[in-house]
């Protein structure tokens, strides 16, 4: 199903530039319900994910709402993406109000055969650096499948936890997720759409969404700790408006495990390294 040459594409890089306004981190603060930092407080984990968008033009999206491919990322004609997970490392805080630059690179492009059909994955490695300072570093696998209908069979059941706390993904956190990362990705937002075309049963939480409020969970029930690797990927989609839960346990000194599920078992792994 691969159409182009991975050669030509690995190894190229784009930079993005942003501030991370005070205005837009209120916004993302109002919709987690938690009180908003302020000017050169720490930005929250995982909070970097809502900016350094594409700010792509209204004419350049796809059929999807993604950007149309081709230009930085390769041509993956008429398959559906799915951010697959990430690892990232924390070095420095990120500091609201400051401005910020994100180098990405194309690291790795492979061909394989999934349970739906072909898949590409495409893993993208970031650099994000404030004040001449590397900050964080991260890998983000994307993978784009063939249209087929999503596979949703129940996944494992959630293993005893330490701490869990209950989400109600209802379409208007969605939504507001959506407008705070401008991601027009119509799956999270657009019933017709997720439905109709891409066979899905409701709206999709989204995974950077899922993973966020897994690692808010952590470090609300261990204040203390100070984040140093975190990383998360997906099982299977869980599909609004049903409830799930995200929880963890302890493995050893210093490390812990998360999960993210619904009723039908997890959905997403997850695993942290703090101090």
């Amino acid at each position: 199903m691969q159409d182009f040459e991975p050669g030509s594409w690995v190894g190229r890089t784009q930079v993005r530039n942003d501030q991370f306004s005070p205005s837009l981190v209120r916004r993302i603060a109002a919709m987690f319900n938690v009180p908003a930092p302020t000017d050169c407080q720490e930005l929250p984990w995982l909070w970097h994910w809502c900016f350094f968008d594409d700010c792509a033009e209204q004419r350049q999206l796809g059929p999807d709402g993604h950007p149309t491919l081709g230009e930085f990322m390769p041509p993956a004609y008429g398959r559906n993406r799915m951010w697959a997970g990430s690892r990232v490392e924390f070095f420095h805080p990120l500091r609201v109000g400051a401005s910020a630059r994100r180098h990405t690179t194309i690291k790795h492009i492979e061909e394989k055969k999934g349970r739906t059909g072909s898949l590409l994955f495409v893993t993208l490695a970031h650099d994000v650096w404030q004040d001449e300072q590397r900050c964080i570093s991260e890998e983000q696998d994307i993978v784009y499948r063939e249209p087929n209908p999503p596979k949703l069979s129940a996944g494992e059941p959630p293993p005893e936890t330490q701490w869990s706390e209950n989400i109600s993904p209802d379409p208007l956190l969605l939504f507001r997720y959506s407008a705070v990362t401008f991601n027009a990705h119509r799956i999270h937002f657009d019933w017709p759409y997720v439905t109709g075309t891409e066979g899905y049963p409701g709206l999709v939480v989204h995974g950077p969404l899922t993973a966020t409020l897994n690692l808010a969970a952590f470090v609300q029930a261990n204040p203390l700790a100070r984040v140093r690797q975190f990383s998360f990927r997906g099982i299977r989609p869980l599909i609004a408006p049903t409830p799930f839960k995200v929880g963890g346990h302890h493995t050893r000194h210093g490390f812990a495990d998360l999960w993210a599920g619904d009723e039908s078992g997890i959905s997403q792994h997850a695993s942290v390294e703090f101090d």
